[in-house]
Order: C-alpha cells, then structure tokens, then sequence
C-alpha cells in the first residue's frame, strides 16, 4: 500500500503541515545488506565466484552487531571487502547522534539517512523489579515523516518525506544492538510506533519484521516484535492473513467519531468500529490480544462520556488499553490529562473487564516523543504558522466535542442516521 504524494495528509480538511520538506539528497543506489535475505546474499556470492561459507561469515558479521562496515570485518579478503562495498551498504545509517536522559534509561537517537532525510529512534530501558526481569524496549521508525497528521504528534508537523526500505528500518535495531553490547546488554522488545504509520509501509515492515525475528538473522521472537498503526484496515487484513505472532496495537485515541476524526484522521476512511472488526479478527485467528493506545489529552478525550464510550466499543475482546499522557508538543494548543481524570477513565475500563495500564511518559527533556528531534532539526516554523494552527486546532477541538455532545443526546435509536 503506498502513501499519499509529499506534503499530503489521509483525512480530509488535515492540520496543516508547520515546515516545508526540506530538499531530498540523492539516493544511494546500493542495497543495504540487512535487508537481503540470506539467500539472496548466497547468490550473489555464487556469482561473484565465492565460496558460498563466505556469504554465511558476512550475515553473521552484521547481524551479530559486531561490525557495521565490510573493512571491520578482518576475515574478509581486502578485494571481497572491497566488492562488498561497491555492490551493498553495511550501514545504510549515514550518521547517528544519542541523547541520553532519565538517568541513561532512555536513549533517543537521531539518524541521517543517504538522502539527508532524518528519522528516529528510542531505547527504553526498564530495571527488574517485581519479579519482572530487566527489559530493554527499542521504538523503531517505518517511514521518514508521516502522512497521517494525527494533530498532537511531532511528526504529523513534518509531513511526509518517503517509506524507508528495509535495510533502513532493521538498520535502526543493529545500531542498538552495536550500542548496547560494550554494557553487555540486549534488545528485549521492538516496537513499530516511531515516526511514519507502518501499514502504510506493509512491504518494508513486515519483511523488516521477519529479519528481526529470524533466528538466523536478528533472532528476536516474534511475540516480542509489536507492530502498531493508527487504523490501516488493509493492512491489519493482510496480518491477520499472514497469521503471524507480533502483537498488534491499534492507536485509537478516542471512541467517539467526532473525536477521533479530530485526533486520527484516519477515522474518515475506515471508522473505529471497523478497526476494532479488523483488530478483533487478528486477535481470533492469531489468539494474540491487541494492545489499543489512547493519548491522553486534557478537556479533549478524557471525559467519562468518553471512557463509557470506549468501554462499550471494547468491552468483551481480547484487549489491553495503554493509556498515555500526552507528550508536551510546542505547537499545539493542548496539554496532558491530570493523573486523577486518566485513573478515573482507567477504572471505567477495568469495570467492564479490560486490562488497563497507564504509561508514565519517559524522556521528555531530550524530546523523546516521535518525531520532536527530527522537528527541531527541521528549524522553527514561523510564528505566524503556529499560531494559524493552534486556531485551527481550538476551533477543531471546540466543533469536535461539540458534535460529540450533540451525538449522545441523540435517541439511541437515530444515530448513524
């Protein structure tokens, strides 16, 4: 499935976009290697008259985190390696900056792609306790900005630069595992909810998701690799035909149309109730429960009419709610629900059965919410842009929850009319 043309949102009537796209470099022609399967690099060392063990001692040497260049592969012959190069890209991440905060808990990376566009990274690390062992959760991007436009998201004030290939997605996790190995640590879960909408970029993220869980490969097991996407039912479709093991999350945010049409634009092409049908049917086949995210947003999804709607739009499925103070964003108009209104939405939700969490936001002093350092690379958008967009964002908000009201008060019987 491919994704509007740059600068394009899904919805109708979308956000506007608060900074031009920047100037595409050109594109490097060469493959990165972590997106050729096995096979595919065996030939290509049958053709070039090699030894076929000398394909296996190259994949070893990239997956394995050791080497992010053929020359830091000593094994090689200096003309293989040099034949390498020329054909493939060990590292298709041209650069990469870190910050770190939260103690070293959490990492968020910056990286620069051949093209000079940006895309990020984070690594959450999460001490044992509990019982519970130590994890290490890394949140991948799909695309290079986004096409979306959900209104309190980074990334959404971007655009939409391109897909990601492969190599670049699975690249982002070889560079932590790279990272994280002088500590002697490891990557425990990865999740695709960086910047871009994943089921817009089906092909590259599913066959990034399976070089991450191939055992040969990256070795992560599938029911550890989430894949995450704001309602792209042709997508969630062809996962439930695939019958895979990745946990499937659902950004649904709130379960009120009008709401949700404000929030994910999405909403006007494939309703939450048919999200909910799609997600439902990936659970049945899969028997893997679906994670359903909702950003919490003060004054805007946070009511309890908003949390008996979404109870009643979930109840009885196999479902996990995350519910997640929204991420301070600089342009928008909004800030985060008090942690008294989101536990008194959470207990509307366990009442009626479903498994509740409340996330505590991590990192937010180095901008580790998706997409906020590729934005601040960007530059700042003029005063005069942000403020036509906080208007339109109150004016919005304020029509949405009206709507919202109106439709309750209806009979039961008359809406959907």
């Amino acid at each position: 499935m491919r994704v509007p043309t740059p600068d394009q949102r899904v919805g109708e009537g979308p956000t506007p976009v608060l900074l031009p796209s920047p100037p595409a470099g050109i594109r490097d022609g060469r493959p990165g290697v972590s997106g050729v399967t096995r096979d595919a690099l065996g030939d290509w060392f049958m053709t070039a008259g090699e030894a076929a063990w000398r394909g296996r001692q190259v994949a070893d040497a990239i997956w394995s985190g050791r080497h992010a260049s053929f020359e830091d592969i000593p094994q090689l012959p200096a003309a293989l390696r040099s034949r390498l190069a020329a054909s493939f890209r060990a590292n298709t991440l041209v650069d990469t900056s870190v910050r770190p905060s939260d103690g070293g808990l959490t990492e968020k990376a910056l990286h620069r792609l051949d093209d000079g566009r940006t895309i990020e990274s984070v690594l959450m690390r999460y001490p044992a306790r509990g019982g519970r062992r130590e994890r290490a959760t890394l949140c991948i991007s799909s695309q290079a900005g986004c096409a979306v436009g959900c209104p309190f998201c980074a990334t959404g004030e971007l655009g939409f630069w391109r897909d990601l290939d492969t190599a670049e997605i699975v690249d982002q996790a070889l560079f932590w595992r790279r990272h994280m190995a002088a500590d002697g640590q490891r990557i425990t879960n990865i999740v695709f909810m960086g910047m871009g909408e994943p089921l817009l970029n089906t092909d590259a993220v599913l066959a990034a998701a399976d070089a991450l869980s191939d055992t040969d490969r990256f070795g992560l097991g599938a029911r550890h690799i989430t894949i995450s996407t704001s309602g792209v039912v042709p997508g969630i479709d062809r996962l439930t035909d695939l019958r895979p093991q990745f946990t499937l999350a659902v950004s649904l945010h709130a379960a009120r149309p009008a709401l949700r049409e404000l929030l994910v634009p999405l909403e006007r092409r494939w309703p939450a109730t048919q999200v909910v049908a799609a997600a439902t049917a990936y659970a049945t086949t899969t028997g893997r429960r679906i994670t359903y995210e909702m950003v919490m947003i003060g004054g805007i999804n946070d009511t309890l009419a908003d949390a008996h709607a979404a109870a009643e739009l979930l109840k009885g499925r196999l479902a996990h709610v995350n519910l997640i103070p929204m991420n301070p964003v600089a342009h928008t108009p909004w800030q985060p629900s008090p942690a008294d209104r989101i536990e008194d939405f959470a207990n509307v939700l366990r009442r009626v059965g479903l498994h509740t969490t409340v996330r505590r936001n991590r990192g937010v002093d180095i901008g580790a919410a998706c997409g906020q350092l590729a934005a601040e690379l960007a530059g700042a958008p003029t005063p005069m842009a942000v403020a036509r967009r906080q208007r339109l964002l109150v004016d919005r908000s304020a029509a949405a929850l009206l709507d919202a009201a109106t439709a309750d008060a209806l009979p039961h019987v008359l809406r959907g009319i």
